[in-house]
């Protein structure tokens, strides 16, 4: 069975900036596999473009631009927000607003992000939204382990059980 819409992959990969020969930024071994259902949107788009027709015992190597992977990282996305957004029950829990922490963060519509603090000042604390690897290249090489249908309920659900 090869890779296509509405089928789940699963697959080992091992993720570099740059190049085969940059800094390894992640890795996913046959301990625990990466699984995911292709082709609904979960996905960076040029990652399945690559992966598309690939089947079981099948090897790839591939490099996304940054441009297809998270974009550059843009001015928009570093944020200078009132310190007492940070606050529970009056307090600002010690050791939370300082600089290089990963705030988990949600908009007014309920979606979620990370932000960094690059700043703390008096009133403010200057984030970075942008994703981590917003202006890298992406380097994948890794394995396919399995290609199988979607059960009715991973389609109508939009994800793998």
């Amino acid at each position: 069975m090869t890779i296509s819409k509405e089928k789940v992959v699963t697959l080992t990969y091992e993720l570099r900036v740059d190049d085969n020969k940059g800094d390894v930024v992640e890795t996913v071994k046959e301990e625990k596999p990466f699984v995911f259902l292709y082709g609904v949107g979960l996905m960076l788009p040029k990652f399945e473009e690559h992966l598309d027709g690939l089947k079981a015992t099948d090897k790839f190597e591939f490099t996304l631009k940054c441009e297809d992977a998270y974009g550059l990282a843009t001015e928009e996305a570093v944020m200078d927000l009132p310190k007492n957004i940070f606050e529970v029950e009056g307090e600002i829990e010690e050791g939370l607003l300082v600089e290089g922490n990963v705030i988990p963060m949600q908009n007014d519509d309920g979606n979620k992000f990370n932000g960094v603090i690059m700043e703390v000042g008096e009133e403010n604390v200057k984030m970075d939204f942008n994703h981590p690897l917003a202006g890298d290249n992406l380097h994948f090489a890794g394995n396919i382990i399995e290609v199988r249908e979607a059960t009715k309920e991973e389609i109508e659900h939009g994800h793998v059980h």
